[in-house]
C-alpha cells in the first residue's frame, strides 16, 4: 500500500527540513549563476506575509512551496520543489493545487512566479503553464534577466 501525502502548512524553520532546502539550493545553483537566483531562504520564508507548505510521506518532508503577497491582491510563488526521486508522481502538480487554493483562500486575484529559462527548468515551465499560467513580464521587485522565465495567473 502506498503512502499517503500530506500537504500542511509549517514553519519553513522546522529541523526535519534541512535536507530539503539543501537539496533546493543545490538544484538552484546547479547551472543558474548566482546573480539569478532569487529562491528564499529558511529564515526569509518565515517572514511575515509568507505562507510555507510543507508535502509530506510517511512523515518524511519531500516537497515544499510558498506563497508570498505581494500586493493586496497578488500573491508569488517561492521556492516550490520536489525531491528528484519522487518526481513523476503528479506530486508537484498537487503541491501547485495547494498553492493556488490557499491564494484564493487569502483572497488573491493573480499569482506570479519566476522560474529558470534553462532546459533543467522545462519540466517545471510545462507544469506552470498546463495550470494556466502564461508568460509576462518581469513583476514587483524582478529586472529583465535572461535566465529567467516570468508567469502570471489570473485566478
Amino acid at each position: 500500500m502506498e503512502d499517503t501525502i500530506e500537504i500542511a502548512r509549517e514553519t519553513p524553520l522546522g529541523a526535519d527540513l534541512a535536507e530539503l532546502h539543501a537539496r533546493h539550493a543545490a538544484a538552484m545553483h546547479e547551472d543558474t549563476p548566482p546573480e539569478s537566483i532569487h529562491m528564499l531562504p529558511p529564515d526569509a520564508l518565515a517572514a511575515p506575509g509568507i505562507s510555507f507548505f510543507v508535502m509530506r510521506q510517511a512523515g518524511r518532508p519531500v516537497g515544499m512551496g510558498a506563497l508570498k503577497r505581494i500586493a493586496p491582491d497578488e500573491g508569488e510563488i517561492k521556492s516550490m520543489h520536489i525531491l528528484s526521486e519522487m518526481r513523476g508522481q503528479g506530486l508537484a502538480r498537487r503541491m501547485l493545487e495547494q498553492l493556488i487554493d490557499a491564494a484564493r483562500e487569502e483572497g488573491m486575484a493573480r499569482l506570479y512566479l519566476e522560474t529558470g529559462s534553462q532546459d533543467s527548468f522545462a519540466p517545471a515551465r510545462q507544469l506552470y503553464l498546463r495550470a494556466g499560467f502564461a508568460e509576462c513580464g518581469p513583476y514587483v521587485g524582478y529586472q529583465p534577466d535572461p535566465n529567467s522565465v516570468f508567469l502570471m495567473r489570473a485566478i
